[in-house]
């Protein structure tokens, strides 16, 4: 992968990254990580966008998902542009609860969402990425992803399914794959949502004692909860190795739910709003028209 000095970054990922500020400083992954990324060393019961007041911070976020809304008109009435919002991270972790708050306004005609689940028969008969490629946001969407192509650096690792040369050529492969999706106009937000394992845990039980929510339960949560220093670990590896100029990740910490909507809800939002959005040329033939 080049280093990030030697890439100029597509437009409008250099507008995104110039918007953001120092306050997502902390929680963005720098690019060219030698080391995988120590996830203990950054606290997942953090708050650094919320105001204090929990009260205040939902009203903020509704706020947010209003701005959203208009903003994802806007996006795809201009339709110069693509959007893919990644949202990873380990079971419980509020993939599900992000979307419905991020995007509680916004119109199924111009925000998709897709979640990814194992892969089917004739999805195995072809490369890994195959599948996600045909999910890819068209000019004027936002795509929305709750679980992703970052699933077959994982499992497959965590599981010893593939050796350590094949997941260094599958980030390679996905670093060459999302640049070119930023190279042809789309814009990559990867968020990665970061809970600890008391906060998983009590998830699960909440899942396991109340029965309207026993439908996401799924035993197979509990054997990766086994497994959870190695899953850590394997995110840490990914989190280095995939964090580039054109498709940085953020660290979102996430035991607070309210704190995390909130924090992906602002980063949507400055990143849309750093689009310099406009609607198309107005057709002349309608001045003066009327309807009868």
């Amino acid at each position: 992968m080049p280093n990030a000095a030697d890439v100029r970054l597509p437009f409008p990922t250099a507008a995104i990254e110039a918007a953001k500020g120092s306050a997502w400083a902390a929680w963005q992954i720098d690019t060219g990580l030698r080391k995988p990324v120590d996830l203990k060393a950054l606290d997942p019961s953090a708050k650094p966008f919320s105001s204090g007041d929990k009260a205040a911070d939902k009203t903020a976020l509704e706020a947010l998902a209003g701005q959203i809304d208009t903003l994802q008109n806007l996006f795809h009435a201009d339709g110069r542009h693509r959007l893919l919002v990644v949202l990873q991270g380990t079971d419980t972790s509020g993939k599900d609860g992000t979307v419905r708050s991020v995007f509680a306004r916004t119109s199924p005609l111009g925000v998709h969402t897709v979640g990814w689940k194992a892969p089917t028969e004739l999805e195995r008969a072809h490369d890994y990425l195959w599948r996600i490629h045909q999910r890819m946001p068209g000019n004027g969407e936002i795509m929305v992803f709750n679980r992703s192509h970052y699933e077959d650096v994982l499992v497959p690792v965590v599981e010893g399914w593939i050796d350590a040369d094949m997941q260094q050529r599958r980030f390679r492969h996905i670093n060459d794959f999302e640049r070119l999706l930023a190279e042809t106009g789309t814009v990559i937000l990867k968020f990665m949502l970061h809970i600890d394992r008391d906060e998983q845990r009590q998830r699960l039980q909440d899942r396991i004692d109340d029965p309207q929510k026993h439908w996401k339960f799924s035993r197979g949560d509990l054997d990766a909860r086994l497994k959870w220093d190695h899953y850590q670990q394997a995110y840490g590896q990914l989190l280095a190795a995939t964090s580039t100029p054109w498709a940085p990740w953020t660290v979102v910490p996430a035991n607070s739910k309210t704190h995390r909507n909130l924090m992906i809800a602002t980063l949507v939002r400055d990143c849309l709003r750093a689009l310099d959005l406009r609607f198309p040329p107005e057709d002349p033939t309608l001045h003066g028209l009327r309807v009868t």
